[in-house]
């Protein structure tokens, strides 16, 4: 009953590795004691991306599931400052840029929500609006290896459809005593379009690991600071209107300069402590605190059709306004600007007791809190407030180009100088304001959204060795969790001191530069210092939005996981098996508090408090199948069902309604357009649910060599889908107010609601194929070179005809790198085709977007001294690293026609220089 086997390089390898895998992630995986005396016998030291390669490879090989591996060396590089980046470069591991950064991930099509995170061996909370991670928040230097688990285990906690992804720490008691001190400089190549914001900053570490008290006790601790600029050029169209000719035209846009500074601080630690060869205990806690802040500078115009100017189309394209100029709108200057601060904090103690030879017991506690706060600010600045007589108004002439609108010009009108600080006003050239302030009244607006999250969990194991038949090993257990998580979504109409009048922008910081448009610039001002100085007179949003405390919630939940799995190993004609098969029993209690929202006759919110929730049941089956057709050589196949938790806001128990106040609508009869609307969340969703199947087939021809190509197929038995459905509104008919300009009631009363519901079908099948080649298996004089490359092929649909989140039909990875003698050279690309995913809307509120795709390159150049001979030098690496090389562009645009670009943007390429010293 034999796992894999492997060579004694391989065994050293993989010993190595191991040592930084926690006791709960590694259960699966069963050594014989002949195997670990001679693990222990022999160890080779391996170092650098070949080292780092050959250990992954050693993990990947010897796993019962279908598996990913980073290590810690190839996590620290390639010029990655979080997992988010490394992790994008794996086989069907896609990564998501926002706002510059890789943030999002999909495995095998599916989004961060239906991925299942963990921290060693627990679940993981994050710090988005969601339960997915952002796992750009996570530095490289706490993370000894990553795990990828592609298909289920039993015994791994929060599992979900897309697949589990395990972070890992250092084992301190199993670790080379050590103390290393990184210092990065970084610098961004665009130069600031703002003012008041530069493009350098830093990344600063240290780790420092070693052992006390006769090898007992054992302590790592990290410390990790970063401070990284972005620098955007972005142009956002609004959408794309019909003109009376039926054509499509762009119906305005607010473009801008953004400049951002992430600053990131974490702080890490991991004692172990084993008195006993037969006790060790274990506890490791994890600080974040994460703050970016950014200004957004541009213009607001409208556009044809929708922002009411006089226009012409000079060129039509295939139904598509491609140039043309308008005049007689009155511009809106925007200085926005957004400040997030973020908390998480997370410890876990891990007790495990070897009870005799063959059993052992384990007790898990982890308790876990993360606190987000957002202002999001928008500041109005223009010719002078709505209404003022004598304005000038704004003339263009525009023409669409593969990165947006380009305006020039207005053939025969004068424009205006948006940087002339005589005409600027601080004060809203547009009637956007709400009643409860008067329709003049909005000089900005401010998002304000608060987060708190908690999870706390308790687990128990007992993990044991027996010989009966196949049955190699038994692994039971049970997982408890509570977790919860409340928003608060508040917001504020600003006005300024000087209405009903306007007042020249104080504190001019300079000028903001739209050149990438065609505009020459607007003022640049300190807007949030403006808000949080008292400047603006505030009026809460909540008074007439019903979507404030419509979306305004607190969600709990009660999780509990009982189960077992038997490890299976056996011989079959020369072929050796290997594999598991268990089953998890999930039950869950969901309850959700909110508010329900309406209009009373004087347009004011009215709210009632509102909850909901469910309960339910359902057992998980896993099987993973192994068998080393030849020598190193594998085939993989998994079966399982599989689930994943729903979206946190899809589970809030709000519900609001709207009338619009159209004469045309009112007096329809017909509820698709009439002026009922509104929508709801639904505390009764049950989890999504997967059958999935995969076979994989490895070929490991070298101790840093394989190929590898597999299928799955995942038969998506239950999925969620937002729809409307029509809805009687009679409780919320005010007959004084719901009425047209006549005062004549609605023709009708119903109206569509806008709610999530369950019971949607789909699939999700995929080809995986991914090398990891050193040349000088083709001849000696190569030795030092290689390359990794994968590439992943997806194609799945629901039920309902709409798109998996998340899923790009064809992604690609490539990693060529030289390593000889201290000197390093690594080149690294991934490429992903279009996908469905989310930005953020009114009221800062996720909606759905397409997205382009992407294709990224990334380098760097790097050199040991400790191959040097300089012995004053021994433990010195030099490092110079560039990201996003080609400065390639997210472009977001309608899923009918690629031209109607809604939003381009570019971020240029961010460069770093980086010290490195081991003592």
């Amino acid at each position: 009953m034999i796992n894999f086997k492997p060579s004694k390089l391989t065994l050293a390898i993989f010993s190595s590795g191991l040592m930084a895998l926690s006791s709960q992630s590694i259960a699966a995986e069963d050594f014989t004691p002949d195997t670990q005396t001679e693990k222990e016998i022999e160890t080779i030291e391996v170092s650098g991306i070949r080292g780092s390669l050959q250990r992954a490879q050693a993990i990947k090989m010897s796993s019962e599931s279908i598996v990913e591996v980073l290590s810690a060396v190839d996590i620290g590089k390639l010029p990655d400052t979080s997992v988010a980046e490394s992790l994008a470069r794996l086989p069907g591991v896609t990564g998501e840029r926002r706002n510059g950064r890789t943030s999002g991930l999909s495995i095998r099509g599916f989004n961060e929500n239906y991925i299942g995170t963990l921290l060693n061996g627990r679940e993981l909370l994050g710090m988005g609006d969601n339960r997915g991670v952002e796992f750009d928040l996570y530095p490289t230097e706490i993370v000894a290896n990553i795990l990828i688990y592609k298909t289920a285990e039993a015994g791994l906690m929060n599992q979900g459809i897309a697949g589990t992804i395990d972070l890992q720490t250092a084992s301190p008691l199993n670790s080379q005593a050590s103390m290393t001190v990184n210092a990065v400089y970084e610098q961004n190549e665009k130069e600031s379009a703002n003012p008041d914001y530069d493009n350098n900053g830093h990344r600063l570490s240290f780790n420092y690991i070693d052992q006390f008290f006769d090898d007992t006790l054992g302590i790592n601790f990290v410390v990790s600071s970063q401070e990284t600029p972005r620098q955007e050029e972005n142009f956002r169209g609004w959408g794309y209107a019909d003109t009376p000719d039926g054509d499509k035209i762009l119906g305005g846009h607010d473009s801008f300069v953004r400049s951002a500074l992430m600053e990131r601080n974490s702080i890490a630690t991991v004692i172990e402590y084993q008195p006993t060869d037969q006790l060790t205990v274990k506890f490791d806690a994890l600080y974040i605190d994460f703050e970016e802040n950014d200004v957004r500078r541009g213009l607001e115009e409208g556009g044809p059709v929708w922002g009411g100017v006089n226009y012409e189309a000079t060129s039509i394209e295939d139904d598509l306004v491609t140039s043309g100029y308008w005049d007689g709108f009155y511009s809106v200057v925007r200085n926005d600007a957004r400040s997030q601060e973020s908390e998480l904090t997370t410890f876990g103690l891990n007790v495990a007791y070897e009870i005799n030879s063959d059993w052992t017991a384990m007790l898990d506690v982890s308790v876990g809190d993360v606190d987000k706060s957002l202002t999001d600010l928008e500041s109005y600045s223009g010719v002078g407030r709505a209404g003022t007589d004598g304005r000038t108004s704004t003339a263009r002439s525009w023409e669409m180009t593969s990165s947006g609108a380009m305006y020039s010009a207005h053939p025969t009108l004068p424009g205006v100088d948006f940087t002339d600080e005589s005409l600027m006003r601080l004060a809203g050239p547009q009637s956007w304001g709400a009643p409860v302030i008067g329709s003049d009244a909005q000089d900005g607006f401010v998002n304000r959204p608060e987060f708190t999250e908690n999870l706390d969990s308790i687990r128990i194991d007992i993990d044991g060795v027996v010989d009966y038949g196949i049955i190699s090993g038994i692994n039971m257990g049970v997982n408890y969790s509570e977790r919860s998580k409340d928003k608060v979504n508040e917001g504020d109409y600003l006005t300024s001191p000087e209405y009903p009048g306007d007042a020249a922008i104080p504190n001019v910081l300079g000028i903001a530069d739209l050149g990438f448009i065609g505009i020459n610039g607007v003022l640049a001002y300190d807007s949030l210092d403006l808000y949080r100085s008292g400047y603006y007179t505030a009026t809460e949003a909540s008074l007439v939005q019903t979507d404030r405390l419509g979306d305004t919630y607190t969600i709990n939940e009660e999780t509990l996981n009982v189960y077992a799995k038997i490890n299976l190993a056996a011989e079959f004609w020369g072929i050796y098996m290997s594999g598991n098969l268990g089953v998890q029993y999930v039950d869950v209690t969901q309850g959700s508090t909110g508010f329900s929202t309406v209009e009373d006759e004087n347009a004011y919110v009215v709210s009632t408090a509102t909850s909901g929730g469910a309960s339910y049941s359902d057992w998980l089956p896993m099987l993973n199948l192994n068998f080393e057709v030849a020598e190193d050589q594998f085939i993989r196949t998994a079966l399982a069902k599989v689930q994943s938790r729903p979206r946190m806001d899809d589970l809030r128990p709000n519900s609001r309604a709207t009338f619009a106040y159209n004469d045309n609508q009112i007096q329809s009869a017909n509820p698709d357009n009439g002026p009922w609307t509104g929508s709801a969340g639904n505390p009764e969703l049950a989890s999504l649910a997967s059958n999935q199947f995969d076979i994989s087939y490895e070929n490991y021809f070298t101790d840093d060599g394989f190929f590898s190509a597999a299928f799955f197929y995942k038969d998506l038995t239950n999925w969620h889908r937002t729809s409307d459905a029509l809805t009687d509104f009679s409780e919320v008919y005010i007959p004084e107010i719901h009425q047209d300009s006549n005062g004549d009631a609605p023709a009708t009363l119903q109206g569509l609601v806008s709610t999530t519901t369950d019971g949607f079908e789909g699939f999700v099948r995929g080809y995986e194929f991914q090398a990891s080649v050193p040349l000088r298996v083709m001849t000696d004089a190569l030795d030092g070179f290689g390359v990794v490359m994968s590439a992943t092929f997806l194609d799945g649909k629901l039920s309902d005809g709409s798109r998996v989140p998340g899923l790009s039909e064809e992604s690609y990875s490539l990693t060529a790198y030289y390593e000889m003698h201290g000197f390093e050279f690594r080149i690294a690309g991934t490429k992903r085709s279009e996908f469905l995913t989310e930005t953020r809307g009114s009221s800062l509120a996720l909606q759905a977007t397409d997205d382009a795709g992407a294709e990224l390159w990334d380098a760097q150049i790097s050199y040991d001294f400790a191959e040097s001979g300089f012995d004053s030098l021994d433990g010195l690496i030099i490092s110079l690293q560039g990201q996003n090389l080609t400065n390639e562009n997210t472009v977001q645009a309608e899923a009918t026609d690629m031209r109607q670009i809604t939003s381009y943007q570019s971020f240029g390429a961010n460069y770093s220089l980086g010290l490195n010293y081991t003592f």
